[in-house]
């Protein structure tokens, strides 16, 4: 229940706090008073938008708070704990707007942005206005109330799930198709490719290796005849390198006792015989390992042609960014078939969930139709009490294709004289008519679900008399399961309160304020009579005013 509201520097309201408490709460107040300002603040704090043009001071922010106490089993403490907000025996919302326009929410101190306020706030109030009946008209709205008379939240919650995976695998499903028709489109050329690559056979490094032996064939005899004269200078000719070393190492040999360093140098000049003489015995291998096989030359070319196409085909320039790609292709065919498999795996899913989804919203349409014989009934014995005597309500059930709701599609059909001329709810029914047919459903629902504090902003609008009173009457029951909280303009309804609260204007050094306050027995009766008699209403007024307080 809603037990503290606190509103600070609100349009025409600087400051006001007041308590509320179980059963049934009036609030009342001349046209003017500020009636719709109170609802605007408690819509604050409810989760509504607003800007800076709600501060009444420029200088200082705007302040809305509201303290709930849940019930034991309340939805509130599990999205608390959820939140990993701390939870305590009250709950306290609040709403603060700076003078830049900009907004910041708080529950139990914690800030929470808007979306987590509304949340939390729908567990908490029903909060009902006069354009709020045009809601009847909705098919979430009639599905609601269908669905609050079978028990169908567990029932529904489940479809949901089902539902929303059937169709989050059926979207998946048409993308892999998607995907799977470019890989057919793709594979042919891709397979091409790839046999190309495995017919070819390349080694890591082949074609490198190929061009320099290749090269080193064709140019053969140029590469004999050049080791054959380097061959030649070092060991034959009129005067061969090596002799001519081994002379200087003998000569060395002879006067090395004759000087310190020359032993040294006979080292030196030994090894680098020694490392000559290697070398011209491997060129001299190399002149014999060199043949001139034309055959061969032809089969290599053919290879390297075959290599150097591919390289050019595919823009790279090395055998092993050939062998990367064909390992990419191979990659790619086998994704082609991995793909077919996610298709027929997908689409075991999507059944499974079809399936699941249909099952369960023929247990859905069942349960909704056992109670709509019962709804009409109840909703034409209320409305004959509220002053619409020939009112009925009819509800039609009939199938569609799946959809959020299951497999039906509901509407409120509506004949307000008898005349069994059933037509749309929104397109025959009046304004007057919406808010009491609301208030009954609202009435009727109350005792088959945990609902929050129901709050009713004019909802009595075009009524008087006895439809009044028994407006006033339906509110009162309903208060004995719920917090109820009434704006009325209607004496009837103020006078079945349980708490009766005032909203009036007050003059004083800031200007002309709204305030609120807490009436006691005497000044209600004062209230309703001036509701009834106008601003001096007389002793006879002010009796029935009595009596009806009385009850």
């Amino acid at each position: 229940m809603l037990q503290h509201l606190s509103i600070r520097n609100y349009a025409i309201i600087r400051e006001v706090d007041f308590d509320l408490k179980n059963g049934f709460n009036i609030i009342t107040g001349e046209t003017g008073a500020g009636k719709s300002i109170v609802v605007g603040a408690l819509g604050l704090v409810l989760g509504d938008r607003a800007d800076s043009s709600v501060l009444a001071d420029k200088s200082t922010k705007c302040l809305v708070e509201a303290h709930f106490r849940p019930s034991v089993h309340d939805e509130t403490r599990s999205l608390l704990q959820l939140w990993e907000i701390e939870t305590d025996d009250v709950v306290i919302l609040r709403r603060e707007i700076g003078n830049n326009g900009k907004s910041r929410a708080f529950v139990n101190d914690t800030p929470v942005n808007l979306a987590q306020l509304r949340q939390i706030s729908d567990l908490l109030v029903d909060m009902h206005q006069q354009f709020d009946s045009m809601e009847l008209g909705e098919n979430r709205t009639q599905f609601h109330v269908l669905d609050a008379l079978a028990g169908n939240a567990k029932k529904l919650q489940d479809y949901d799930s089902h539902f929303k995976a059937w169709q989050e695998a059926s979207q998946a499903l048409d993308g892999l198709r998607r995907l799977q028709e470019n890989d057919l489109r793709e594979s042919d050329y891709i397979r091409f490719l790839t046999e190309e690559l495995n017919d070819l056979g390349l080694q890591e490094g082949e074609l490198e290796a190929l061009e320099s032996q290749l090269g080193l064939l064709e140019h053969a005899e140029e590469v004999r005849r050049s080791i054959s004269g380097m061959v030649m200078g070092f060991k034959e000719g009129d005067r061969p390198i090596l002799p001519q070393i081994k002379s200087m190492i003998n000569g060395l040999m002879t006067i090395s006792k004759y000087h310190v360093s020359i032993p040294a140098l006979l080292e030196r000049t030994q090894s680098s015989f020694l490392e000559l003489q290697d070398i011209v015995n491997e060129i001299d291998h190399i002149q014999n390992s060199i043949n001139t096989d034309e055959a061969k030359v032809i089969l290599l070319r053919e290879r390297l042609d075959q290599g150097n196409r591919l390289l050019r085909k595919h823009g790279v320039r090395s055998t092993g960014e050939l062998l990367g790609i064909q390992r990419s292709l191979g990659e790619k065919i086998l994704s082609f078939q991995n793909r077919s498999e996610d298709v027929k795996a997908m689409e075991k899913t999507v059944e499974l969930h079809r399936v699941k989804s249909i099952e369960l919203a023929s247990e859905l349409t069942v349960r909704r139709q056992a109670e709509i014989g019962a709804l009409e009934e109840k909703v034409a014995t209320l409305l004959k009490q509220v002053g619409m005597p020939s009112a009925r309500l009819k509800v039609e059930l009939s199938a569609s294709t799946l959809n959020a709701w299951g497999s039906d599609r509901v509407e409120f059909l509506f004949d307000a004289n008898r005349n069994d001329r059933f037509e749309p709810i929104q397109r025959i029914a009046s304004g007057g008519e919406l808010s009491r047919l609301m208030l009954v459903l609202k009435s009727i629902l109350a005792g088959k679900q945990e609902m929050p504090t129901l709050i009713f902003d004019e909802i009595d609008s075009g009524i008087s008399g006895e439809a009044a009173r028994q407006v006033g009457l339906l509110m009162k029951e309903l208060s004995s399961r719920h917090q109820v909280i009434s704006i009325t303009h209607q004496p009837q309804i103020a006078a079945r309160a349980d708490s009766h609260y005032l909203i009036y204007k007050k003059e004083n050094s800031f200007g002309i304020e709204t305030q609120i306050r807490k009436l006691d027995e005497e000044e209600r009766v004062d209230v309703i009579a001036r509701m009834m008699g106008g601003e001096k209403p007389t002793a006879i007024v002010l009796e029935n005013a009595r009596e009806m307080v009385r009850g």
